[in-house]
């Protein structure tokens, strides 16, 4: 294995034309060898069609699967593909922020076996009402400077964005029965974290650029419910998680029947207002903790 990168980029249903030639224009601020390995996970016909074109460029091998395999395996069979000892893991809807991103993860590499950059959102709003969900709730809940995310490392971790050593994901791969969207991050955090590996968080965001609709977005999160609760019961993980803590709160003092009765019945009034213009966060979670307390009932 040489001294060098591989940058890994799950494809689906994107672009990633853009994304590829500002890391192509910054491969050379890293001191060794760069590929970019790009799999495309059954995307529409017109996003292979362009994509396919990036494979003529020199470091940049692309492949196609013949059906969607998920967001961990398709991670795990880009490390397994990666030739370098560095693995920089970006999911495809990220920009890089500016021309220096590269060079502060080469300058950082010895500080820790895994780095996390972070990630980061424009701050006007979308013009488009129906991306304001995603929006806020990436600016308010995702996009954290480096101190505050240290201060919880392993909790704060997010595949996207993430600079590992090839051999530590490897031994540490994401969990392939995750299916759906979610918390394949979580599980990865608690292995490195009971592992005793190092991490550190950077100030070295990706911006992100795919915000979704309000109904993919809680058709996602919904998923992500769901994968929250099933790492918990079958292996106990995720305590860490606000929202798991707050229904486990709930049953330990026997009121969990109760609330998820109650929150059953408003269920549909809290949808409707995340669809509107002016969704509130506080409503989501109380949605989302619905969401949970059906899963463990």
């Amino acid at each position: 294995m040489t001294e060098g990168l591989s940058v890994l980029i799950p494809v689906y249903n994107w672009e990633v034309g853009a994304l590829v030639n500002s890391l192509r224009a910054q491969r050379h601020d890293w001191p060794g060898p760069v590929e970019i390995l790009l799999l495309d996970d059954g995307s529409h016909p017109k996003f292979r069609e362009a994509n396919r074109l990036l494979g003529a460029h020199a470091g940049v091998h692309y492949q196609e699967l013949p059906r969607n395999v998920g967001r961990a395996a398709i991670r795990n069979q880009l490390a397994a593909a990666a030739q370098h000892e560095w693995l920089l893991l970006l999911d495809n809807d990220s920009s890089l922020p500016d021309s220096r991103f590269l060079a502060r993860y080469a300058a950082a590499r010895a500080q820790a076996p895994v780095l996390i950059g972070g990630t980061s959102y424009r701050a006007a709003p979308p013009a488009d009402p129906a991306l304001r969900l995603r929006w806020h709730y990436g600016r308010a809940r995702e996009a954290r400077a480096a101190s505050g995310r240290q201060a919880q490392p392993y909790q704060q971790l997010t595949i996207n964005n993430a600079l590992i050593q090839a051999d530590v994901f490897r031994q540490y791969p994401l969990d392939e029965q995750l299916t759906g969207y979610g918390h394949e991050d979580t599980q990865f955090g608690e292995a490195l974290a009971a592992a005793g590996v190092p991490v550190r968080h950077l100030d070295n965001p990706v911006l992100h650029e795919g915000l979704e609709p309000a109904a993919v977005f809680l058709h996602k999160s919904e998923q992500a419910v769901r994968n929250l609760a099933q790492v918990h019961q079958q292996k106990g993980l995720g305590t860490d998680s606000r929202l798991l803590q707050t229904a486990l709160r709930l049953q330990r003092l026997h009121l969990a029947r109760a609330a998820r009765a109650a929150l059953a019945a408003a269920a549909p009034a809290l949808r409707r207002q995340l669809l509107t213009a002016a969704p509130s966060l506080r409503l989501f979670d109380l949605l989302k903790l619905h969401w949970l307390l059906r899963e463990l009932a």
